[in-house]
């Protein structure tokens, strides 16, 4: 499942090997935590889903997993099943918004909140 690292000055999404393979993706990236902007949970990851895969997995309410690009850009998402995810909105990025399912979303999107907050100031 894939990971929400927060770093002193990052957050690295971190992905697993058959993660990377699903999502024709690298070990992961990182984004600086200057820019993010919202961050939530979500009980119904899917309704989060913007526009289309390009590259990436996909099989309705089983596998979203990769790039989805929309008419705002494109998102990185790895959603499994009915599991809850961390939203993570981003500006100035590769990626408009990050969406990953996560078992501990509530405390993952309370330290991606506290550590967003304390890089602002």
């Amino acid at each position: 499942m894939a990971r929400l690292l927060v770093g002193s000055d990052d957050l690295r999404v971190l992905l697993s090997w058959l993660e990377r393979f699903g999502a024709f993706a690298g070990y992961g990236f990182s984004v600086p935590l200057a820019a993010v902007g919202a961050v939530r949970v979500s009980d119904d990851p899917w309704s989060e889903l913007r526009g289309m895969r390009a590259p990436g997995t996909g099989l309705p309410h089983v596998i979203a997993l990769g790039a989805w690009r929309h008419s705002f850009g494109r998102d990185f998402v790895a959603v499994y099943g009915k599991r809850r995810a961390v939203v993570v909105d981003l500006s100035g990025q590769r990626f408009a918004r990050l969406v990953v399912s996560r078992p501990d979303a509530g405390r993952v999107a309370d330290e991606i909140r506290a550590a967003a907050a304390e890089a602002r100031l």
